[in-house]
C-alpha cells in the first residue's frame, strides 16, 4: 500500500513538473495572457484537459509556482553572498548579489531556458507582477540585508534616490536577461560569449548607474 502511493505521490509530482516546464516555455515564447490552460495541458501531453486546473488552478497560481521554482534556488544563492558580505562598503560585491544569482541560475539550466523572458513579462504587468512580489516577502530579511549594505555603499544618496535606482538595476537585470536568453533560443549572436562575462558587463553598469552623481538641486 505504502508503494503504491509513493508511485502515485511521484507520477503527481512528475506531472506537476512537466506542466511547470511546459508553461514557462509558452509564457515566454507567446506571453502570459495568450496562452491557454488547454494549450498548456496538450503541450505537456496531458488527456485530461483540465490538468492545470486540478494541478494548481488559476493562472495567477501557476504563475506563482513557475515564480517559487527558480525563485527559491536564486534567493538561496543571494543569501550566501550576502552573507558573506557582513558589513562590507564594496559597492561592486553588493551589486554582484543582485545579478550573480540569476545569471549563474540560468546559466545551470542550460540552453534553452525560458526564465528571463518569463520574469521580463512579469514585471511589466502590474498584477502579475504583485503575485511575484508576495512571493518574495518570504525574503524580506534578505531583502533588508541588501538595501542596508547599498546605502552603507552610497551614504551620500537620499533614501527616494537609492529606492528608484534599486528599481532602474533591477529592471536593467531582468531584461538584459531575457535579451541574452531569447538570443540564445533564437541562435542569434550574443553581445557577451558566455553568462559569467554577461553578468559581468550587468555589474559594470549597475555600478555605473549608482556611482551616477546627482545633479545639484535632485
Amino acid at each position: 500500500m505504502a508503494g503504491g502511493t509513493r508511485r502515485s505521490d511521484e507520477r503527481v509530482s512528475a506531472t506537476r513538473e512537466v506542466l511547470l516546464t511546459e508553461a514557462e516555455r509558452l509564457f515566454a515564447e507567446r506571453g502570459v495572457h495568450a496562452v491557454t490552460h488547454r494549450q498548456i495541458s496538450e503541450a505537456a501531453g496531458q488527456g485530461n484537459i483540465a490538468a492545470v486546473n486540478y494541478h494548481f488552478g488559476t493562472k495567477d497560481d501557476l504563475v506563482r509556482a513557475i515564480a517559487r521554482r527558480h525563485g527559491e534556488q536564486i534567493e538561496c544563492r543571494r543569501v550566501g553572498m550576502v552573507a558573506g558580505l557582513g558589513d562590507s562598503t564594496d559597492l561592486r560585491a553588493w551589486v554582484a548579489c543582485l545579478v550573480r544569482p540569476v545569471t549563474e541560475h540560468l546559466e545551470i539550466l542550460g540552453s534553452p531556458t525560458w526564465y528571463a523572458r518569463f520574469a521580463a513579462q512579469i514585471m511589466a504587468d502590474p498584477v502579475l507582477f504583485s503575485i511575484v512580489v508576495e512571493e518574495s516577502l518570504a525574503m524580506a530579511p534578505l531583502l533588508g540585508s541588501y538595501e542596508d549594505g547599498l546605502a552603507r555603499c552610497l551614504p551620500h544618496l537620499p533614501t527616494g534616490v537609492i529606492t528608484e535606482r534599486a528599481v532602474m538595476a533591477r529592471h536593467l537585470t531582468v531584461q538584459m536577461c531575457a535579451e541574452r536568453e531569447r538570443a540564445l533560443a533564437d541562435g542569434t549572436p550574443t553581445f557577451r560569449p558566455t553568462w559569467g562575462a554577461a553578468s559581468d558587463a550587468l555589474i559594470d553598469a549597475i555600478v555605473s548607474l549608482w556611482r551616477t552623481p546627482l545633479k545639484p538641486g535632485a
